[in-house]
């Protein structure tokens, strides 16, 4: 297995791949997972220097069952089998998933008349179980609702998920099983050929037979690249805020509203971290970069918030942050092959991109198929199973039977998020250590509580530029682990 971040790349016969992914966030980790079954050589391209660094780490972390997808479109049906794909892997692979379930609130009588039609169309989309609930019956489900709320559709299924842990899994069991991850590797360049592509990068040339774009925002700037210019990605800035675990307890389901043109609109859910979450704004921008937040888009968002769920806004806020979809103006995702260049385009995946992933990934091998891949027999993935970082399952601060094996994990750096110097160490020793702080904070939760860092900001810095240290005890979260 190689991950590399800096230096020249291969050169000669190791520069030759059958298929390269470019794209390392949720769907390109989860393509290059799916291929690493086979007996291929495959690469993992990425511009940033960490895995999941783009849309796929700021997002609604909700894994949705597809219940108001579009009927019969490609992304109603992949998400729908992403939702069963994902629930069953992050129980093997130890992501946290919350199975709270969803409620869909109306306000207002005309929405409260499309209620019943969402109920038809999560049944047109194979999800038969939900439920109109009376003012009464919602008031007794969530107590702290505003005033007005005048009925819901109950979405059981809805779960809340850890996105940086799910990217991270499907990127690691990539890379155990063979994939050679490249990062800090911006593709600048693709000059076709036969038999093989050359893809040309600051960090020297790669060779492959066959290509994927999973570039996210980028997916039509690759796409001319290869001389495509089937869409246009429009970034859709969504600004998010978090508040305190003390918020906790004023909320017990998703809360979501009736959607409207640009999407699922604000909502508030719970985090797998103990938070609750207020968002997103859905701004259609024309800078792919534009991640910051607005004063006018926040205190938009405390307007709906306090409507919604008036005594979150007496709570704290921990964190703001926004992320930037992919929307491409139609309904649905822009997955396509093109057998003559011996490409495929994975562009528009949007909000619905972290559940639909492993089904979009197995929907791709049969794409590549199309363009001439014989992938071969199918063995084995190298087992993975990830460091918790969710509430509601055992953190090792609480676990006495690996402290006494290890102390470090009875050693706490972070206290907000109750990170300890043994959870540090371990990521940095992983298959795939962090490029930066940020990342160390998408693989533990340091710096990530409600003092941002201030307090333990200092020691985690000085534990990542100390690095691995020889003589680490082994174990569930020791050398070796993810």
């Amino acid at each position: 297995m190689s991950v590399t971040r800096t230096g020249p790349l291969p050169t000669g016969e190791a520069s030759e791949y059958d298929v390269v992914v470019v794209g390392a966030g949720v769907v390109g980790s989860a393509i290059a997972r799916a291929l690493a079954r086979y007996p291929l050589r495959i690469a993992l391209m990425e511009a940033a220097n960490d895995v999941g660094d783009g849309t796929s780490k700021a997002n609604t972390a909700i894994l949705h069952t597809g219940f108001d997808a579009a009927p019969g479109t490609l992304e109603a049906r992949l998400v729908r089998e992403g939702h069963r794909l994902l629930g069953a892997y992050a129980r093997e692979a130890g992501i946290p998933v919350e199975p709270l379930g969803a409620l869909l609130v109306a306000w207002d009588e005309e929405q409260r008349a499309t209620l019943p039609r969402l109920a038809e169309k999560a049944e047109r989309n194979g999800h038969r179980t939900t439920r109109l609930l009376g003012a009464t019956e919602l008031a007794a489900r969530e107590p702290h609702l505003g005033p007005g709320a005048l009925g819901a559709l109950e979405v059981p299924g809805e779960s809340v998920i850890c996105p940086w842990t799910t990217t991270l899994a499907y990127a690691t069991q990539a890379v155990r099983s063979g994939v050679d991850l490249h990062l800090n590797c911006r593709v600048e360049k693709v000059r076709p050929g036969d038999p093989y592509h050359r893809l040309v990068t600051r960090r020297g040339v790669l060779r492959t037979r066959l290509l994927v774009n999973a570039c996210g925002l980028h997916a039509d700037a690759f796409d001319a690249l290869v001389g495509r210019e089937d869409f246009t990605v429009t970034p859709r800035r969504g600004q998010l805020l978090v508040f305190d675990k003390f918020a906790r307890d004023l909320v017990r389901h998703i809360l979501l509203p009736v959607p409207g043109a640009l999407g699922k609109g604000v909502l508030i859910s719970p985090t797998v971290y103990g938070n609750v979450m207020l968002g997103p704004t859905a701004e259609d921008l024309d800078d792919k970069t534009a991640t910051g937040t607005t004063a006018e888009g926040l205190a938009g968002l405390r307007e709906q918030g306090g409507r919604i769920l008036p005594a979150l806004l007496d709570e704290e806020v921990t964190a703001v942050y926004a992320g930037l979809r992919a929307a491409t103006g139609q309904e649905d995702y822009r997955i396509a092959a093109h057998p003559a260049l011996r490409y495929v385009t994975v562009g528009g995946i949007r909000s619905t991109g972290l559940t639909a992933s492993l089904a979009i990934a197995e929907h791709v091998l049969g794409l590549l198929a199309d363009c001439g891949l014989d992938p071969g027999p199918a063995r084995p993935l190298a087992p993975v199973r990830m460091p918790n970082l969710g509430e509601a399952f055992p953190r090792p601060y609480r676990d006495a039977e690996l402290i006494a094996r290890d102390p470090e994990f009875g050693t706490i750096v972070c206290h907000c998020e109750r990170v300890t110097r043994g959870e540090i160490r371990a990521a940095l020793v992983s298959t795939i250590p962090p490029g930066g702080l940020d990342g160390l904070r998408r693989r533990t939760r340091a710096r990530g509580g409600r003092c941002q860092g201030h307090h333990c900001g200092a020691e985690v810095r000085a534990l990542f530029e100390e690095g691995p240290r020889e003589g680490r005890s082994a174990g569930r979260y020791g050398k070796g682990a993810p």
